[in-house]
């Protein structure tokens, strides 16, 4: 088995804010599911330490080419990241169930 390169991750604290809102949202409806969703966020920002070019550009006319990468995760939640040498910046948790157009605009 070859060597892969292990990237580092950085969460910026906009990304952090984000999952704790999506999470303290969840937590009040049912705190196992929150409890859940959160070790799957985290686990799949992890696995972005091994091949994070794996996932695919975000597109849009508003959003310079090939800045994002997005990976979903859960149904729902989009993860937006940049890989800059040998590090991944974790910079937004999405919800997609609400409203972020204003990530385009």
């Amino acid at each position: 088995m070859e060597n892969r390169i292990k990237y580092k991750i950085i969460i910026s604290d906009r990304a952090r804010q984000m999952l704790a809102g999506h999470i303290h949202f969840l937590a009040q409806k049912s705190p196992n599911a929150a409890r859940n969703t959160k070790n799957n966020l985290i686990k799949a920002i992890k696995s972005l330490q091994q091949m994070p070019e794996r996932f695919p550009f975000l597109r849009d006319e508003f959003i310079p080419s090939n800045k994002y990468h997005k990976m979903f995760v859960e149904k729902w939640y989009l993860i937006l990241y940049q890989i800059k040498n040998q590090t991944v910046y974790v910079d937004y948790i999405v919800d997609c169930r609400q409203d972020y157009q204003w990530l385009i605009l």
